[in-house]
Parts: structure tokens; C-alpha cells; sequence
């Protein structure tokens, strides 16, 4: 890997907001605190209130969908993030002041770390991915015309790439920066700093954990490169193909996500009897370390004792992974480490364990596979719905006045987003750019609308 040097606080730390590098920062106002707002203040962060994290929504309302995860998400982020930043005070690498910066950046990346997912959870990404599988392999039309290289960003859609492209393009400011988030910010929420293509190429390289998946699309590549090349990002190449180290606060933002989903998934499968109070009891004392229970939970009710569980459990999960940070620094900083900090941590075991009987227990529930059955049929139907717009569209040399009558309906009824479509590639983005978008709700609603029921 062509690391050069180690990385550098002071280029991470990049204030300068994409596609806005004039803006100078307020003395009243962390720019990074203006990021988190951008985020929690757009259409596709509310969204997220009704799109499914791992339990169905429509039967309980007392578990977590993606918007209170996410919220979730950015209390851990933050209070890993003040405490590692403390410990790199006492190092001497960074400021006091950027302390807050840390936990300020970590925050913003991670109330918006899962805001390109779409409805329907991962099983959602899956029915994306097998119907352009599908499409593909058919090979007419509009899915023809597109280049076979480009092809795997459909067919592994990830919500990830899907992320940056709306903080990045669609938001705000669309096409010319996106929401302008600081630079810093978008390095701490890319996860894959590689796109689809270059991953395949890299496959037989020496594997990464910021190549496990894609989370760039080419389209998006050069707003990419603008945030990697500020914040001294090291990128290695091997021929034509090339990616990018993760930023260092990217492991903060991931190891929040995975201790909050890991400790909540449980606790919400009490709430939906999916699990006994037992075997989560069981399994959260551990995370939690054993503490004195007999004498904190006297009069608790089994619910009031799984969530003190869940708040010791994700306070001791932050400091381990503070820890595992700080033993793991030098390779972190040379753009080399290639694990996550959970299960680098002491409780990488334990957490684990937590994943295999989520494995076992939770996802395999019938009410989830439910869902996931329901969901792959209605993202098919919507995408098959509507492709006729775009095949119209690539017929009629890219211009909505050649449009059908029945897919001028279409557009009209669905308030289809059209302005950017001139060739294949753009034409797919703008049907995934709508249906990744919808909530659940909404994608049922439309569904039936399409079929007539």
C-alpha cells in the first residue's frame, strides 16, 4: 500500500466544505455541528423514520427503525470519539480545541451513515441487486446500453455508495457539492473509499476491510477524490485500478454502528418475545461485565433490567473500543489497519457470540423473513413499474417531450426527478436515486398502485 506518510491530524481535521471551499468557519458555530444539522434537517435523514432496521415496523412501534438508530449511532460516535480524543491530547497530536472537532465529525457521519439505505433493510439492497442481476442478464434495451464495466454498481447496489451520493450530488446544492458537508465529514463516513469497478479488479490483491465493499460509484468518483486529496488520504494503485485508506475516524463511526445495532438488536428481540428474557439477560451481562445486578435491578421490571443492561453494555463497549484504538494507532494512522475496533477490542469475543445468535434467533424470525419475502416483491414491481420511463427516455434521444402517454402519467403521478438523465448511465441512477429513497410505507403504497391492487 502506498502510504507514504502517516497521515496527518491537521489535513483530517479539513474544514473546507465540498463544492464550497471559500466558506470560512463561524467563531459561533463548528462547521462540523453545521454539517450534523445539514444532515438531520433533510428530506432523506426523516425518511429514515419509516424504513425498517431489522424488526418490521408495522406491528410494534416500540423497536428501532433506521432515523432513531442512526440517533443512536451518533450518541456512541460522539462519546467514543471525546474519549479517544482525550487520550490523543495526552499523546500531543492533537489540539484541546480539536477534541470537539473529533466528537463534532464523528456525530455528523454517523446520524447520516445509513441515510442512502434503502426501504426494507439489507433485504431491500438484495432485491435491488437480483432484479438488475436479472435485467442484466436479459440484455434489451436501456440495460444493454449500458457499459459492461459500469454493470456491478446495479447488480451490488450498495447503500453505502448510494450515501455519499446523496450527500454529495443530490441534496442541496444538487450536482455542484451536494449538501456541501466539510471535507472531514465525508471522509469519516466512507467506509469503502472504492468504487465497484476498481473492487473487482483488486479482488486477488491483498484484502482490505475498505475494499469488503464498494462505496463509490464512478459517477461520483471525482467529488471523491476532491475530499481524499484535502484530507491526505493515501491511495494505492495497482494498474489502473486504485483506492483510498479509510480516514481514521471512519473505524469510530463503524465500531458506534456496530456496538449499537449488536446491543439494540437484542433488546428488541425482548420487546417482540423473538427472544426470552433469559437469553438476553444472559447475553448482555456479558457485554456489560458482569455487574451487580442483584442490587442495581432490585424492582426493576424484566424490560427496565435488559435496558440497564444495554447502557452498561454500550459504556463499556466504548471504552474497549477506545482502547483498541489507541493500541492499534500507528498502523490506523499509516492507512494499514485492516479490522474493525470491535473486534480488535476485549470484547470482540463476546460481541461475537451476539452475532451468531442474531444469526440464528433473530434474523431467521418469520415475521422478519416476512418482511424480507414481501419487500423483494415489492422493490421488483416498482422497478419493473417504472424502467418504461426510462426505456422511453433512451428512445426518444434523452428528452422527456418523447415520453409516452402512459409514462408522462408515470412521471407525473410519481413526481419522477428527470432533470439529469442524458444517457444510460445517469437513467439507472435516477431509478435507484427513487426507489432506494421511499420508506417502506411508501414503497408498499406505490407497489400497489403499479399493480392495480
Amino acid at each position: 500500500m502506498d502510504t507514504g506518510t502517516r497521515m496527518n491530524w491537521d489535513r483530517l481535521l479539513s474544514p473546507e466544505r465540498l463544492g464550497d471551499s471559500r466558506y470560512q468557519q463561524q467563531p459561533d458555530r463548528s462547521i462540523f455541528v453545521q454539517d450534523h444539522d445539514r444532515i438531520v434537517f433533510s428530506a432523506p435523514f426523516r425518511r429514515l423514520a419509516n424504513k425498517t432496521q431489522v424488526q418490521p415496523l408495522y406491528e410494534n412501534d416500540h423497536v428501532h427503525h433506521r432515523l432513531i438508530h442512526s440517533i443512536e449511532v451518533s450518541s456512541v460516535g460522539r462519546s467514543l470519539a471525546m474519549g479517544i480524543g482525550h487520550r490523543l491530547v495526552e499523546r500531543g497530536e492533537i489540539t484541546e480545541a480539536q477534541v470537539h472537532d473529533l466528537a463534532n465529525i464523528v456525530q455528523a457521519a454517523c446520524v447520516a451513515h445509513d441515510i442512502g439505505n434503502p426501504p426494507f433493510g439489507h433485504s431491500g439492497e438484495e432485491a435491488m441487486r437480483a432484479w438488475f442481476a436479472e435485467q442484466f442478464a436479459a440484455n434489451q434495451g436501456l440495460m444493454a446500453d449500458l457499459p459492461l464495466r459500469l454493470r456491478s454498481e446495479f447488480t451490488a447496489f450498495e447503500g453505502n455508495a448510494q450515501g455519499f451520493r446523496i450527500l454529495t450530488r443530490l441534496e442541496m446544492y444538487r450536482g455542484d457539492g451536494g449538501m456541501r458537508l466539510a471535507k472531514a465529514t465525508l471522509g469519516a463516513f466512507s467506509k469503502y473509499p472504492v468504487t465497484a469497478m476498481d473492487r473487482e479488479a483488486l479482488s486477488k490483491t491483498p484484502p482490505y476491510v475498505g475494499r469488503k465493499k464498494f462505496g463509490i460509484f464512478q459517477s461520483d468518483l471525482p467529488q471523491f477524490q476532491a475530499t481524499a486529496d484535502t484530507l491526505g488520504l493515501p491511495k494505492t494503485s495497482h494498474g489502473e485500478a486504485q483506492f483510498w485508506s479509510r480516514h481514521p475516524l471512519v473505524f469510530l463511526m463503524e465500531a458506534a454502528d456496530d456496538i449499537t445495532y449488536n446491543i439494540v438488536d437484542m433488546e428488541d428481540a425482548f420487546t417482540t418475545g423473538e427472544l426470552s428474557f433469559e437469553a438476553v439477560r444472559d447475553a448482555l451481562t456479558t457485554v456489560a461485565g458482569h455487574p451487580n445486578s442483584a442490587n442495581a435491578t432490585t424492582g426493576m421490571t424484566k424490560a427496565e433490567n435488559i435496558a440497564y443492561l444495554r447502557a452498561r453494555g454500550i459504556g463499556r463497549s466504548v471504552t474497549a473500543c477506545a482502547q483498541a484504538f489507541i493500541t492499534h494507532y500507528e498502523a490506523i494512522m499509516a492507512g494499514t489497519f485492516s479490522d474493525d475496533l470491535v473486534g480488535a477490542s476485549t470484547l470482540g469475543p463476546v460481541f461475537s457470540e451476539i452475532k451468531n445468535i442474531a444469526r440464528e434467533r433473530i434474523f431467521t424470525a418469520p415475521r422478519k423473513t416476512e418482511l424480507e419475502i414481501s419487500g423483494y416483491r415489492i422493490i421488483a414491481n416498482i422497478l419493473s413499474g417504472i424502467l418504461p420511463v426510462y426505456e422511453d427516455l433512451a428512445q426518444g434521444a434523452w428528452s422527456d417531450d418523447n415520453l409516452s402517454p402512459h409514462s408522462q402519467q408515470l412521471a407525473r403521478a410519481l413526481s419522477l426527478d428527470l432533470r439529469d438523465v442524458k444517457d444510460a448511465e445517469s437513467a439507472l441512477h435516477a431509478l435507484t436515486d427513487f426507489v432506494s429513497g421511499m420508506t417502506d410505507r411508501y414503497a408498499l403504497r406505490i407497489s400497489r398502485m403499479l399493480s392495480g391492487t
